[in-house]
């Protein structure tokens, strides 16, 4: 009757803990799944403005991208044959011919000439600029001019800005001086001196340009500062959640379900906001083809970042329930388990026993899994911004490792077959 009453007065206390514990994991785990996304965000804003050398990486595939490559030929082309006057040029040609007492009918046609003369000075130009734009001296003169408006990049998200890259009305204008000074250089030495007086303040094109600039400087600014301890606290979250949590796998299993969900959303919005950004880019600002290409350059590596939590979610839900009772999971374990264990008999037949080495890894499985899977986490923390291909290999190779071991350690604990007939009876 004591035990009875002990038990039924455990019971009550023990549900409540339960109670508790299933509480405080589900608020851990949302944070942690409503922050992640965040965390995304804030890591690549803070990566793209403090590290020169990952914005130059950022922004040097635009300098051979086509739709780029063609916006600087027709800005830069554009600007050049302005500054050529076609009417004075024609007028002075009536001058001319008016003087030497040409025919009328020729001097009152010498108008026609102004189409025809601003055509030609234009394919002229044009392929000049373009000869520039698409020659190997491109990408160097891009990839100056953007680190020299790295650090003005933090200016531009701070409402501030400088002369090689500034916020404008709204728009982020990028100083190509050194292209058009290679552009002037070889016009000029092909004859069209005109091409020498490019205002200064006509040297710059379009790089983005929003309606939101300063709701967006807000934000940036805000996920900048918290750049590296929004990650920390999503991690923290995340591992306590999962420790809190009555079921470690099933905690485990939710925070992967509720992060797949959330990167989703995130990919989703970075969708909306390039139709939204394509739409608000007027055509004689920015073409939309070029616009999309810069879009797509300048969040490629917040893209990829959500595409890779998303593999890494997908992999833990799988992962959890591989590990978990299901039926499916259980049949799945025991054809691994029966395929090594076949392997390591053939290779123990053929004379290719492990020994005690392999009886040693039989008896530490738990070990040596979870040093491989260990292994495996540590590779992607430490890999260099990883791609969802860089998952991809990093779990296939933790699972061939595991499946190695399995081999070894059935290589290790079979008996090879005794060929001896009298042994069949040791």
């Amino acid at each position: 009757m004591v035990a009875s009453a002990g038990d039924s007065s455990d019971g009550p206390a023990r549900s409540h803990d339960i109670s508790v514990r299933t509480i405080g994991a589900s608020l851990l785990l949302l944070l942690a799944v409503v922050l992640a996304p965040l965390a995304v965000v804030a890591t690549w804003a803070d990566t793209t403005i403090s590290d020169s050398d990952r914005y130059g990486d950022t922004v040097a595939p635009l300098a051979t991208d086509p739709a780029v490559q063609n916006m600087v030929t027709n800005r830069l082309t554009d600007l050049v044959v302005r500054n050529v006057d076609v009417d004075q040029v024609t007028a002075s040609l009536n001058d001319v011919l008016t003087r030497n007492d040409v025919p009328p009918v020729v001097v009152n046609h010498a108008d026609v000439l102004a189409g025809a003369l601003h055509s030609t000075l234009t394919s002229a130009v044009h392929q000049v600029v373009q000869g520039v734009v698409t020659s190997d001296q491109f990408p160097p003169l891009w990839e100056n001019a953007n680190r020299r408006a790295h650090a003005a990049v933090k200016k531009v998200l701070t409402d501030e800005g400088n002369n090689v890259l500034q916020a404008k009305d709204d728009t982020i204008v990028l100083d190509i001086g050194p292209v058009v000074d290679s552009v002037q250089q070889r016009l000029v030495d092909a004859g069209l001196e005109k091409a020498g007086s490019i205002p200064d303040v006509d040297r710059q094109i379009v790089l983005l340009r929003t309606d939101t600039l300063t709701r967006t400087q807000d934000a940036l600014r805000l996920l900048a500062v918290l750049g590296l301890w929004l990650p920390v606290a999503v991690v923290a979250f995340a591992a306590l959640g999962v420790w809190l949590a009555p079921a470690h796998r099933v905690g485990l299993m939710a925070l992967g379900i509720g992060t797949a969900v959330t990167m989703i959303v995130l990919l989703v919005v970075l969708a909306v906001l390039r139709q939204s950004y394509l739409d608000s880019v007027a055509p004689d600002v920015q073409p939309r083809d070029a616009a999309a290409a810069i879009y797509d350059t300048l969040v490629r590596f917040l893209r990829d970042s959500a595409l890779t939590w998303l593999t890494v979610a997908v992999i833990t839900v799988a992962a959890g329930y591989l590990h978990g009772p299901g039926r499916g999971a259980r049949a799945l374990r025991a054809g691994a388990s029966h395929a090594t264990g076949a392997a390591g008999q053939t290779l123990a037949r053929a004379g290719v026993g492990t020994g005690g080495a392999g009886d040693w890894l039989a008896r530490h499985r738990r070990l040596t899994g979870g040093v491989v899977i260990g292994a495996g986490l540590l590779a992607l923390v430490l890999w260099n911004c990883p791609t969802p291909a860089a998952v991809a290999l990093i779990l296939l190779t933790v699972v061939v490792a595991l499946a190695a071991l399995g081999v070894l350690a059935a290589a290790g604990t079979t008996r090879p077959e005794p060929t001896n007939p009298a042994d069949w009876n040791d």
